[in-house]
């Protein structure tokens, strides 16, 4: 069966990849809906101000504006770019085999190979948006990093601790590489990346640069450059940006304040501007959010997942995070197996917010409904972490169960919630 123009527009709004013929015939059909009333002409429509009949031309112009453009010869312009930049080799004369990309998983791996890219891809996958980040001497802290991994992800201890090591060796000897590229997201999971690499640096490679986006036009809902097609990865390339000692700078303050027991300086840091990293002052806003709000003892993902299962009737828990992903969270950062492991708390506590049904089945497929406590919990009639069993990390903030500990207020500052320290 031959895609329909509806079919190929859900495809480039995900990776990106505009096809201009199937958004011209797109038009073709909205300029047919139009004219016979079965479409709703907004009074914005250019045509409007002539009170003359709708033309393609207001149709393309609807079409662009859909996809996030301010005219169609704006459209036009960056399909032609996109198609450029895929069809001239050229793009990549700064790639030479020595160049080292960088990035905080493996999704890009195959397609950087398919757009032309000729250097070295590596990996440094250490979720560093979960789990204890204490400031500790190298050694403890991968230690402490690969036993998160291990118990969290179900991994053997050996190999997340050998894994953990190969990853930080490899990132020592960033500093050696006469290119290096580090690719980048606006969320928490890319932006902790990028300022764990930037603060470990003693002394800059050759030539280090910088890819970091957070929209691509003609993208409905952009959550990581891993769902772009290969043009699109192209189509970025001339738009990395060299990293300046205002950016080390910041990053290894960030860093730091990240690693320490007390969320005030991090979020001082999240509060301020920081122009050297556009995107690391929001991450870390979103970041701090998964500290106890002092509504309810919630994290935002936490209440987020709350409101998801309590307002449908046994979703599964896969659906779920699709609801998440693709419509509630405001900066996606969590892979599946990252959410099933934050979830689990809810669930595996000796008084549970959620129950999960069919364990037999794999855990995308197991349908979740809200406890009593839950839906206590989330109408803010009690606190979430007088009643919870799992001890938690955010960055270097320590949260036990029952205990004193940092929260975060509605204005998203730092509030300390118990006895005094």
């Amino acid at each position: 069966m031959s895609n329909t123009p509806r079919d190929t527009h859900r495809a480039s709004a995900r990776s990106g990849h505009i096809n201009l013929e199937q958004q011209r015939k797109r038009a073709k059909e909205l300029l047919a809906r139009l004219a016979d009333g079965s479409a709703a002409a907004p009074p914005s429509l250019p045509s409007r101000r002539s009170a003359s009949a709708p033309r393609l031309a207001d149709a393309q112009w609807l079409i662009a504006r859909e996809l996030g453009f301010a005219s169609w010869p704006r459209l036009k312009a960056h399909v032609d770019a996109v198609d450029f930049a895929a069809a001239h080799p050229g793009f990549v004369a700064d790639d030479e085999a020595g160049t080292r990309h960088w990035r905080c998983g493996n999704d890009i791996a195959h397609t950087l190979q398919l757009a032309g890219f000729r250097g070295a891809f590596h990996m440094f996958a250490d979720p560093l948006c979960m789990g204890p980040v204490p400031e500790q001497p190298e050694a403890a802290f991968i230690e402490t990093r690969s036993t998160f991994v291990a118990r969290t992800f179900g991994l053997p201890p050996d190999d997340a601790r050998g894994r953990m090591r190969g990853e930080y060796e490899a990132l020592a000897r960033l500093p050696d590489a006469s290119h290096a590229v580090l690719w980048c997201e606006a969320d928490a999971y890319d932006q902790l990346f990028l300022i764990a690499v930037l603060a470990r640096l003693e002394r800059l490679p050759a030539k280090l640069e910088l890819i970091e986006i957070d929209r691509v036009p003609g993208v409905d809902r952009f959550i990581g450059i891993g769902q772009l097609a290969p043009a699109v990865l192209a189509w970025l390339w001339p738009r990395r940006r060299p990293i300046d000692a205002s950016a080390l700078e910041l990053a290894r303050n960030a860093w730091r304040a990240y690693r320490a027991p007390s969320p005030e300086a991090w979020a001082d840091i999240a509060h301020g501007e920081t122009p050297a990293l556009p995107f690391l002052a929001p991450a870390l806003r979103r970041q701090l959010q998964e500290l106890p709000s002092l509504r309810d003892g919630l994290s935002l993902t936490e209440r987020l997942v709350l409101q998801t299962i309590d307002e449908h009737d046994r979703l599964a828990f896969g659906q779920v995070y699709a609801e998440l992903n693709e419509h509630r969270e405001p900066l996606p950062f969590l892979g599946d197996l990252m959410f099933h492991a934050l979830v689990r708390p809810l669930i595996d506590a000796a008084e549970p917010l959620i129950v999960e049904s069919d364990a037999q089945r794999d855990w995308p497929q197991r349908p979740l409904e809200l406890t009593t406590l839950g839906r206590r919990v989330l109408a803010g009639e009690t606190y979430w972490i007088d009643h919870a069993s799992h001890e938690r990390w955010i960055g270097g903030v320590r949260i036990e169960p029952r205990q004193a500990h940092w929260a975060i207020d509605d204005a998203l500052r730092p509030v300390w919630r118990g006895e005094p320290r």
